[in-house]
Formats: structure tokens, C-alpha cells, sequence
């Protein structure tokens, strides 16, 4: 089986429906969904900023 790796950028607040939409539009199974969590220097609290979505195609 082969694997690809797509980055969604992504602002959690607002891109739900990009993001089921990119979903959605995918050809084989998704393995994992991997989101880079950011530090904001000024909160308290860290934001996803970018997700990392596996496929397994083939």
C-alpha cells in the first residue's frame, strides 16, 4: 500500500466546511489525522494551525 500526506491549513474557528469538503473529496481511506499545535506567545491557549491528513491510496 502506498501513502500520501496532504497539509490543510486551517483556521479551526471557520474552515469546518473546507475541511469536510477536502474529506470528502479524497480517494482512498484516511489513516490518521495529525494537527500541529501552535503556542500563542500572549494566550493561554495553543491553536491548531495546519492539519497533516494520511491517505492510504491503492
Amino acid at each position: 500500500m502506498k501513502h500520501r500526506v496532504h497539509r490543510f491549513d486551517i483556521k479551526m474557528t471557520r474552515d469546518q466546511d473546507k475541511l469536510e469538503e477536502f474529506l470528502n473529496g479524497l480517494e482512498g481511506e484516511v489513516v490518521a489525522i495529525i494537527p500541529n499545535v501552535a503556542p500563542v506567545i500572549f494566550s493561554l491557549h495553543p491553536h491548531v494551525n495546519f492539519l497533516l491528513i494520511v491517505e492510504k491510496v491503492g
